[in-house]
């Protein structure tokens, strides 16, 4: 089970979740971490750094990857997700296969994280809803597709994303799984524009609205790149990003998120430690 203090329902401080990807092709760090040990190395160094959460995956999702076989997803990050549950630490499997999942959390992992909303693989919600476990329900529109990264039309990006969210959700629930473990996600950069991302962080408070808790996902995104190009007009890189990632967990948490996912954890958790501090003392009064 999920240490209360992660549980979605629980008030608390906003979880800081630490990226691993175990992939060959992710957009900032593919290769990086193939290596189990390094991986595992990862894992522990980020925890260290204030992560709450260790968020596993094997399939990278950037524009253009290609669907893995499901044998080498489980390869490449279940003994990942094992040794790193073994020293204590609170693990999320990132992945859209629900094989994947249950191996997952028979052997120790915690939450779910499906960018596909449950809607890749209809297992899904019946592996979820027998482990009893928190599931990061993400938004993307057009996972499934034949192009997933091609941005459909909307006429209003946010009230649709909130409203598709909350329609998974309610599917989520109706199959089963209980709606205090249900977190969602609005899947910046999936299918979605620069303006759309933007459009949806200034929508913030929205989501939180809604009563369901909120996890962003904004860590070194493309959107960020763009907006910080060079006199040449090109992206910055995504080692580039990290100063504006720490500023959208800062103020996702000033939002009142649940929780943000990150690759450089110790710039979002000193962030929001400057964020609690000024909340704390703004409800203190002078």
């Amino acid at each position: 089970m999920t240490p209360a203090s992660l549980s979605p329902t629980t008030p608390g401080p906003v979880q800081v979740m630490g990226v691993v990807n175990v992939t060959d092709d992710s957009f900032s760090d593919g290769g990086l971490f193939l290596d189990r040990d390094r991986a595992v190395s990862h894992g522990v160094e980020l925890v260290a750094q204030g992560a709450a959460i260790v968020d596993v995956g094997g399939e990278s999702t950037r524009p253009g990857a290609t669907r893995i076989d499901p044998d080498v997803e489980t390869a490449r990050v279940l003994p990942v997700v094992k040794q790193l549950a073994q020293q204590g630490i609170t693990v999320s499997i990132d992945t859209m296969n629900a094989g994947l999942a249950r191996a997952a959390l028979e052997n120790g992992a915690h939450i779910v994280n499906d960018v596909s909303g449950g809607r890749a693989d209809p297992d899904m919600v019946r592996v979820v809803a027998e482990a009893g476990v928190p599931w990061v329900l993400m938004h993307w529109r057009s996972v499934g597709a034949e192009r997933p990264h091609e941005v459909p039309r909307y006429a209003d990006v946010v009230a649709e994303v909130r409203d598709e969210l909350l329609a998974g959700v309610d599917a989520a629930v109706r199959g089963g799984v209980d709606a205090a473990n249900v977190i969602i996600d609005p899947g910046l950069g999936f299918a979605k524009t620069a303006q759309h991302n933007w459009a949806l962080l200034a929508a913030l408070p929205e989501f939180v609205e809604t009563g369901v808790p909120v996890l962003v996902g904004a860590s070194r995104k493309r959107f960020l790149g763009t907006l910080l190009a060079g006199p040449d007009g090109q992206p910055r890189p995504p080692d580039g990003r990290e100063t504006a990632t720490a500023v959208v967990s800062a103020l996702a948490g000033w939002h009142h998120v649940w929780g943000v996912r990150v690759h450089d954890v110790q710039a979002s958790v000193d962030a929001l430690a400057v964020v609690g501090a000024w909340q704390q003392a703004g409800e203190q009064g002078r």
